[in-house]
């Protein structure tokens, strides 16, 4: 069987975490691809048709008004117009919490009063994200509701609600019907609604207020990014059914609208210069799905964080290969050292120190699980395993097969060592040094000072390599210990860690503007020079719009002002061709060869990462100042 993962780039998409609705840029949901409703892990409307008289609107224009609103403008035809179109409709769509609605709004300039025989067509569904993802769901749907209240699932419950329509049930269609007499000059409103609720659910909206929009000077566009990538961010937040207090971001629609370790805290990270709640909520949620024991089958690991939280288990195709996932994935080590340093980077932003200390015990037993599975060897490394479920691929890098490449093109395979990684240990080390001096015993963070040295040291005599663009540290070291000697995005992340000294940023930094690397928008997973480079490979050419701003940051960190400004105006113009809401990845063509960027097509849009990239790109700019880098 063959799985193609359907493109998103052409939906338009409302949006309020767990409860998401895809449709064509008309407003139709005719349930090919991923256009559906879906709650949580479950599509539950496989379709949502709209005709009027018995035709579909025309379509004229698609108004975002948030991320959670939309606004499809249409028109009637009528024999008594003539040319100018004189009755509209507005089809505006909305989510919030666990509530689907639409409100049909229909005005008329005709001299005659106009019949409205209207009918919306919903087919309930309970098709699994995973079959949609695959490219193995079709229209049809699987769900007999009978009446305006049914279930798709056990412990599930969907309640529908059209004041005024007929409504008919057969099979999985449920059919709406209104009759309504539009006069001249007045205006019709039809409306319906369904809400939706999971009991089981591990996760659930966010009840804490939502997040404010900051104010942003010079360039305008710089406003309208921070405008809809906060609406963005406020759509995606989360938390756990049992600790509503606790939000955090889910890691990007359609495909991961859920608690995923890594991405959440890198997005609450990048936004710290303007907001400590969510860095906060974030690292209790996470922390509450800490490993407490060792199960090959989840990745498990005592002090190991949580890198995936579903509903149930998941049978995902990823890279053409089907993989058997649990519900809670563990297995990779970058959310355990995210977590420790954006635990001291939150405390440094004004986290209060007892929210801090109800969380030393995951902070020590994050250490423990660093201090076992660094550097058997002595070198102080931390590899990226591969856990038998999984198979071949690197949980690292975006869960994709191919992500480390040597000069030559080949892929490395088995366990590796990737340089990043081993920046977020040195990292994650000099921090634990500093909280433990702080909420421990005298000398208490000696060890992870000692640690870190160490690790720098190996760092530099093993990573750094030379082509004949001059010297960069390799992507990773392989499972024979030999340089994985690609050239990529992932070494931005190095920078503003303090694993590299000054002459080593330096260098880091000017290889990174090479244009091989830097297109013009951001900068490519892989450098164009390489062979197995092409533009739209997800970690062998694209874009990714988090690592490119986690860059600026590092940048800014650094010192190298100039160099952040330059990767924040190319972000910044790659948004202005998204529409201002960046996506989690897009094409490596350069800027002068094609304007707006080319999209990759089944991207997350909105993602927690891209939509917090604006908090860097402002700071790079001069929109704003802040203190936390």
């Amino acid at each position: 069987m063959v799985y193609r993962q359907p493109y998103v780039h052409d939906l338009t998409g409302v949006f309020a975490a767990p409860l998401q609705a895809w449709s064509e840029r008309h407003g139709q949901i005719r349930g090919h691809g991923a256009q559906g409703v879906y709650f949580g892990d479950d599509r539950v409307l496989a379709r949502c048709l709209l005709t009027v008289n018995g035709q579909e609107p025309e379509w004229i224009s698609t108004q975002s008004r948030s991320a959670g609103r939309a606004d499809f403008l249409s028109f009637l035809r009528t024999a008594a117009e003539g040319t100018d179109p004189l009755v509209t409709l507005n089809r505006s769509r909305a989510v919030e919490g666990g509530r689907l609605g639409e409100a049909l709004t229909f005005t008329s300039a005709l001299q005659d009063e106009l019949e409205l025989h209207v009918r919306v067509d919903l087919v309930a569904d309970a098709i699994p994200l995973e079959q949609v993802r695959a490219g193995a769901a079709g229209d049809a749907g699987s769900v007999a509701p009978g009446e305006a209240r049914w279930s798709w699932r056990d412990g599930t419950r969907a309640v529908l609600t059209a004041e005024g329509a007929e409504t008919g049930f057969d099979g999985s269609l449920v059919r709406l019907e209104w009759t309504a007499l539009l006069k001249p000059g007045t205006v019709v409103v039809l409306s319906w609604s369904i809400d939706y609720d999971d009991a089981g659910a591990p996760l659930s909206a966010a009840a804490a207020p939502v997040l404010r929009t900051p104010s942003v000077a010079g360039d305008a566009r710089l406003q309208r990014l921070m405008s809809r990538s906060m609406s963005d961010l406020n759509s995606l937040r989360m938390a756990g059914r049992d600790a509503p207090a606790d939000v955090f971001l889910a890691a990007g629609a359609p495909w991961f609208l859920t608690l995923y370790g890594r991405e959440s805290l890198v997005a609450a990270r990048l936004m710290l210069p303007i907001d400590s709640s969510v860095a906060e909520g974030t690292l209790r949620a996470v922390a509450r799905w800490q490993g407490t024991a060792e199960r090959d089958d989840t990745g498990e690991r005592p002090g190991l964080m949580v890198q995936e939280v579903r509903q149930r288990r998941l049978s995902m195709a990823m890279d053409a290969v089907v993989r058997e996932l649990p519900p809670v994935l563990y297995g990779s080590p970058e959310a355990t050292l995210l977590w420790i340093v954006l635990l001291h980077d939150a405390w440094h932003s004004g986290m209060p120190e007892d929210a801090v200390r109800n969380l030393l015990p995951q902070f020590e037993a994050a250490l423990d699980w660093l201090r076992q599975h660094s550097g058997p060897g002595g070198d102080g490394f931390v590899t990226m395993p591969v856990p038998p479920l999984q198979g071949p691929g690197h949980q690292g890098a975006g869960d994709t097969r191919g992500a480390y490449r040597y000069l030559d093109g080949r892929t490395a395979g088995g366990t590796v060592a990737p340089a990043d990684l081993q920046a977020y240990a040195y990292e994650a080390a000099r921090a634990a040094g500093v909280l433990l001096d702080y909420f421990g015993e005298a000398n208490a963070g000696d060890e992870w000072r000692a640690y870190a040295s160490r690790l720098a040291g190996n760092f530099r005599n093993r990573f750094w390599c030379s082509d004949e663009a001059g010297p960069y540290p390799a992507m990773a070291l392989d499972d024979r210990d030999r340089q994985v000697d690609g050239v990529g995005s992932g070494m931005g992340n190095l920078l503003g860690t303090g694993l590299l000294d000054a002459e080593e940023t330096r260098t880091v930094a000017a290889r990174l503007m090479d244009r091989a690397l830097f297109t013009g928008y951001g900068i490519r997973s892989l450098s164009a020079a390489n062979p197995a480079y092409w533009p739209t490979r997800r970690r062998a050419g694209a874009v990714w719009t988090q690592d490119t701003a986690w860059t600026v940051m590092g940048l800014l960190r650094t010192g190298f002002q100039e160099e952040a400004a330059r990767l924040a105006a190319g972000l910044l113009d790659a948004a202005e061709g998204f529409d201002y809401r960046l996506p989690e990845l897009f094409s490596g063509q350069a800027a002068l060869e094609v304007r707006p960027p080319l999209p990759y097509p089944s991207a997350c849009r909105p993602h927690a990462g891209a939509a917090a990239a604006a908090v860097p790109v402002a700071l790079a700019l001069g929109g704003f100042r802040a203190s936390a880098l």
